[in-house]
């Protein structure tokens, strides 16, 4: 669960809290992992069924990070479709990494790929080349 750069959770402008950098975060450099815990796709299925907020990154192997149960800021990091970081999915951690140079006081972003809501969410996160749905 180490995160490597300092960051902090304040609301954000794309939904909720976000993640934000306290610091420069250099490109390609490693951030950190994202806390949670290691549960199974069943699991998942029981504990999402009474949360609005999911928190949830599946791993291709049956199994998924809770990151409401012991969680890091990484937790809040938001979806962008023009995101400043990638997270890399290698069991049992979701690493997130830098895209590019992130400067002080910007939002962390992901793009998070396929996603619960099947295409039906709204995407919120006001880039040029938005999707408009997740």
């Amino acid at each position: 669960m180490k995160i490597k750069f300092r960051l902090e959770t304040k609301p954000s402008k794309i939904d909720g809290k976000g993640a934000f950098a306290l610091e420069n975060i250099p490109a390609r450099k490693k951030i950190g992992n994202m806390g949670g815990e290691v549960i199974s796709k069943r699991e998942v299925r029981k504990r999402i069924a009474n949360i609005k907020r999911v928190a949830m990154v599946e791993f291709h192997n049956g199994k998924a990070l809770d990151a409401s149960v012991n969680p890091n800021d990484l937790r809040f990091i938001n979806h962008s479709c023009s995101p400043n970081t990638y997270l890399r999915r290698n069991f049992p951690y979701i690493e997130f990494y830098a895209l590019r140079s992130i400067k002080k006081g910007e939002e962390l972003t992901a793009d998070y790929g396929e996603t619960h809501h099947d295409g039906k969410l709204k995407c919120r996160c006001g880039a040029p080349d938005c999707k408009s749905f997740l």
